[in-house]
C-alpha cells in the first residue's frame, strides 16, 4: 500500500525555532503547530500517514513513540528537525 502525501494550502503561520528538551515539549510543539494550521488530530494523522492514536500519544508526550513516525508528523506540519551541539558528520 502506498501512502499519498497530502499538502495543505499555504497559510500564514509564525515560524520560529523551538528548543525541545523533553517528550512533553515535543508534544506541545506539535499540538501548537497543528492548531495554528487549524487541523484536527484526525486530519493531521491522515496527512502524515499515521493513526489518530499516534498523534494523540505524541501530543501527550508519550515516552515510547517511533522516531520515523514522529518525523512524518513533523514533515506533514511543514517542520523539520535541526540538531545543534553535535560534530558535523558526512551525509
Amino acid at each position: 500500500m502506498r501512502l499519498k502525501c497530502i499538502k495543505f494550502p499555504e497559510r500564514e503561520i509564525q515560524q520560529s525555532m523551538t528548543s525541545i528538551h523533553s517528550p512533553q515539549q515535543l508534544g506541545s510543539a506539535v499540538r501548537a503547530a497543528r492548531k495554528q494550521l487549524a487541523l484536527t488530530q484526525p486530519q493531521l494523522a491522515l496527512a502524515a500517514g499515521v493513526g489518530v492514536r499516534f498523534v494523540v500519544e505524541l501530543e501527550a508526550g508519550k515516552l515510547s513513540v517511533q522516531l520515523a513516525l514522529v518525523l512524518r508528523v513533523i514533515q506533514a506540519l511543514g517542520g523539520e528537525i535541526h540538531i545543534t551541539g553535535f560534530p558535523e558528520g558526512s551525509a
